[in-house]
């Protein structure tokens, strides 16, 4: 019978039994509930194997493609390596290539981590400054078109983590990173799928992934992309997003601004209330959203009441800390 290993244990399946069923028999510690693929308690990633159809049913294309499963509905038919989620956190090296001023208040990072293995556009990382300080970053790199991890940093005002970023850090520097987390990503599930990306201040990162990463897939539906700041040169990357849009007639670029009168090239108002003026029918669109969380909330509410599906709005959950 197929094999299943956990934590460096392998544990034996019997014919009929879900992994679930194989690793509570055996002794092993797993999280559940209803054991009947509602709660989602016993989520669990398979790293070598493939699961069956069956056991993802309900979760988020995101998880489906990350190898997520339920284990409670999972009867294995191969051999499985598996792990819990947030294992996938471990450190790991990465070297400082490069360190380019994007604008008065944000580097772009390009990092060397030969260890990352493979990765999602608009996924985010932890970098460590020691032992006990981390903070959450998101990757503006999209694989195949990047060859380094690339992060956009913003130096918040004390900012122990950004500070030392734009201060103390050197080209060539080691840094302890996390493995890539978080589930807002381009599937390639949909091509001709709208998509609405929405962001504000170094926000733009995840989403300069994320469209690269769609139109590399050849993503064909309309895709609009509103970045905004208070004031323009709080705006990055214009020159280049213009220029995808103008290679790419299905993308359009809003770069907004909400504490001045803008130049004709650019837009007067929140990103939120520009989207919803312009877009009206949300109920098939696909939206990713990043920047301050308060933004992002409200956002969440208000593209759900304009008709967007909760389960395709994606925001990775981490908080902006202001150190």
């Amino acid at each position: 019978m197929p094999e299943i290993i956990l934590d460096d244990t392998a544990y034996a399946s019997t014919t009929g039994e879900t992994v679930l069923d194989t690793l509570t028999r055996n002794g092993a510690t797993v999280p559940s509930s209803c054991r009947s693929g509602v709660c989602q308690t016993c989520l669990m990633r398979a790293v070598d194997g493939a699961v069956p159809p069956e056991s993802q049913k309900g979760l988020k294309d995101t998880l489906r493609a990350r190898g997520y499963f339920l284990a409670c509905q999972c009867m294995p038919t191969e051999a499985l390596r598996i792990e819990r989620p947030g294992a996938e956190a471990r450190r790991l090296a990465a070297k400082v290539h490069a360190i380019t001023p994007l604008n008065r208040e944000i580097v772009s990072v390009a990092l060397e981590c030969s260890d990352m293995g493979d990765y999602r556009a608009g996924q985010f990382i932890n970098v460590f400054k020691d032992d006990s300080l981390s903070r959450s970053y998101s990757l503006a790199s999209a694989p195949a078109i990047d060859p380094h991890l690339t992060l956009h940093v913003r130096k918040m005002e004390n900012g122990r983590v950004s500070g030392w970023i734009h201060e103390a850090l050197r080209v060539g520097d080691q840094v302890a990173i996390s493995q890539p987390l978080g589930e807002c990503f381009y599937v390639p599930s949909d091509p001709e799928q709208p998509l609405l990306l929405m962001g504000t201040g170094s926000g733009l990162a995840p989403l300069y992934g994320i469209i690269r990463d769609a139109l590399r897939h050849g993503h064909r539906g309309p895709i609009h992309l509103y970045h905004g700041s208070g004031h323009k040169h709080g705006l990055y990357l214009i020159d280049e997003l213009r220029a995808l849009a103008r290679e790419h007639a299905n993308v359009q670029y809003h770069p907004c601004v909400s504490r001045e009168e803008p130049s004709e090239d650019l837009r007067r108002g929140r990103v939120v209330d520009i989207a919803l003026s312009d877009l009206t029918a949300l109920a098939y669109w696909r939206v990713f959203l990043c920047g301050h969380p308060d933004m992002v909330q409200s956002a969440k509410k208000r593209l759900y009441l304009a008709g967007a599906s909760l389960k395709n709005i994606y925001a990775d959950a981490f908080i902006h800390s202001a150190a």
